[in-house]
């Protein structure tokens, strides 16, 4: 049990705050590049870089590009990039069969970064959203996006993943029972090793507008995601969820968004103890990116401090897109606050 503070001025909160390197030697949480996974956009073509108009700064690329970009990322130390797929709508169809095919965006980049970056972890996300026509996460039939049949997709799609040399799959698409079929699927297949991040507690949040410019799936969605993802009032659901997708096999566990579920983040932490991960999704990055380019933050101390609340609230790591940005000045030993 602490005990509280003596009274002043016997206990002067000040003095702790007085230099630089007393606040650096009494400082509670700290931002490492270890903490970073660095989300990347890929799509068909060669010595390609796109800018996604609705996220400054961030790119859609060729595998090639990819293939430099985790090289770059991997010599700053950034442990894991996490790729996702620009699909070119002719090959999106209702049952999302380009999600099963070995040779589709991001099992190729997969296959191109392990064979010049071997050592950098690649996480995978598990969803249909990139390659169905209908932009959602799982099978459509007559307007219901429908659980079991999507699941057998999602097994199918994870084993691919795991076979083009993914370190971590990412199910991101909140169908029940989706843990424990892919869990089982990889014992079942000599992938034992492979780990699962499971998007466990994600919202049906309006954070992800970019995030979906970004893969092509924004003009494909007809409706919303409502139906699968949490609702934004529940925290215990969200809870409820993480156990379940723990005990169906999930290593590793993400609360998403990010910084507007940073109580949910905590609530994790405290309650399961388990490597807990929050994605700052597009929306945040973009908001921030907004707000800098009108001159109203000052945006290298903004995107830190967020990145701190995170850490502060629980989090083992973060998936952020200024995760190459920040690697960069911690290697500098550049001084964010």
């Amino acid at each position: 049990m602490s005990l509280p503070p003596a009274p002043f001025p016997a206990a002067r909160a000040r003095r702790l705050r007085r230099t630089d390197w007393m606040r650096d030697l009494t400082r509670e949480t700290v931002l490492s590049t270890e903490d970073l996974i660095w989300p990347l956009f890929v799509r068909d073509g060669e010595g390609i870089e796109e800018p996604v108009a609705s996220m400054p700064g961030v790119m859609r690329r060729s595998v090639d590009k990819v293939v430099e970009a985790a090289n770059e990322a991997a010599n700053l130390g950034i442990p894991v990039i996490a790729l996702f797929p620009y699909t070119d709508p002719a090959n999106k169809t209702p049952d999302a069969a380009e999600a099963t095919n070995p040779d589709n965006l991001v099992n190729r980049a997969t296959r191109a970064i392990k064979a010049a970056v071997p050592d950098i972890g690649i996480l995978l996300d598990v969803a249909l959203d990139p390659y169905n026509s209908d932009g959602h996460d799982g099978i459509v039939r007559d307007g219901v996006v429908l659980n079991d049949e999507t699941l057998m997709v999602l097994e199918q799609q994870a084993l691919v993943q795991a076979e083009a040399g993914a370190d971590i799959l990412g199910p991101s698409d909140m169908m029940d029972g989706r843990i424990g079929v892919i869990r089982r699927a990889l014992e079942s297949n000599d992938f034992a090793d492979v780990a699962i991040m499971s998007y466990s507690a994600k919202f049906a949040s309006a954070f992800y507008g970019p995030f979906r410019d970004a893969v092509g799936a924004a003009g494909a969605l007809k409706g919303d995601k409502k139906t699968y993802q949490i609702d934004a009032a529940n925290g215990d659901e969200a809870l409820r969820m993480v156990a379940r997708d723990l005990d169906e096999g999930a290593d590793m566990v993400m609360v998403k968004p990010g910084m507007p579920y940073l109580d949910i983040c905590r609530r994790v932490k405290d309650s399961f103890h388990v490597p807990t991960f929050a994605y700052q999704v597009s929306g945040e990055y973009a908001m921030i990116e907004a707000a800098a380019q009108n001159g109203w933050i000052d945006r290298e101390k903004v995107m830190t401090e967020a990145l701190l609340s995170f850490k502060r609230a629980g989090c083992d790591g973060i998936l952020t897109y200024h995760a190459f940005e920040v690697a960069q000045r911690l290697q500098r030993g550049m001084d964010f606050l």
